[in-house]
């Protein structure tokens, strides 16, 4: 399966959850990429965007291979075998680095808005795609934390394997590409697949912000 870009990821994402369509929840896109998807899911399901922000902490010989992944609060998922090969200090200075890095950036994109409120509703994680995991695992944890009722992951691609492993820690798991083999890189499966830069994120949640601003006062 193919995508043109990550719109239409998205539209299609939400062509599969539309039974969410009317629910009570929030749509938890992680950024940047993550946050095109969710942007049209959020908008057809009828439901707020809010961020999910994990972060990669990369091997330090190997920046890209990701070691472990940290969200806001100090909740991480990390591969052990290879942080224990790793100094220590390093480490610890690198988490926290990242740790900070996220909450930057939440102040960037949001600017102090407060979280949507999710206790006892239908969560939903949308990402353009997974590869390693350790960034969606954490996040799986991350909304775990905030109480929903209904925990659902929704991605367009990820290897069979994760897909496996994820589905037994949340209550639906949908993606769309459903081959047994794996393509090795998200971007593999999208036409275009440009880095998504901060603006984009911005205007992005401003625009599903005034949305909803303009469905609830049209609801009152």
């Amino acid at each position: 399966m193919r995508f043109r870009d990550r719109a239409d990821a998205g539209k299609r994402l939400a062509q599969a959850l539309k039974t969410y369509q009317g629910r009570d929840g929030v749509v938890y896109a992680l950024p940047r990429g993550g946050v095109v998807l969710g942007a049209e899911v959020a908008r057809a399901l009828g439901m707020p965007l809010d961020l999910l922000i994990p972060r990669k902490i990369g091997h330090p010989l190997q920046p890209e291979y990701a070691i472990c992944a940290v969200v806001e609060n100090g909740e991480m998922v990390c591969n052990q075998h290879e942080v224990a090969r790793v100094d220590p200090q390093w480490f610890k200075q690198e988490v926290e680095a990242e740790r900070q890095e996220a909450r930057r950036r939440r102040e960037l994109y949001l600017g102090g808005r407060e979280p949507a409120p999710v206790q006892g509703k239908t969560a939903i994680i949308v990402d353009d795609g997974i590869a390693t995991g350790l960034t969606m695992e954490v996040s799986i944890r991350d909304a775990r934390r905030r109480q929903p009722a209904h925990l659902v992951v929704a991605v367009p691609v990820a290897p069979p394997d994760t897909v496996e492993r994820m589905s037994r820690e949340v209550d639906e798991f949908v993606v769309l590409d459903r081959s047994p083999y794996y393509l090795g890189a998200v971007g593999a499966y999208y036409d275009y697949f440009a880095q998504v830069t901060d603006e984009e994120v911005i205007a992005l949640l401003r625009s599903a912000a005034a949305e909803g601003r303009v469905k609830k006062h049209g609801d009152s």
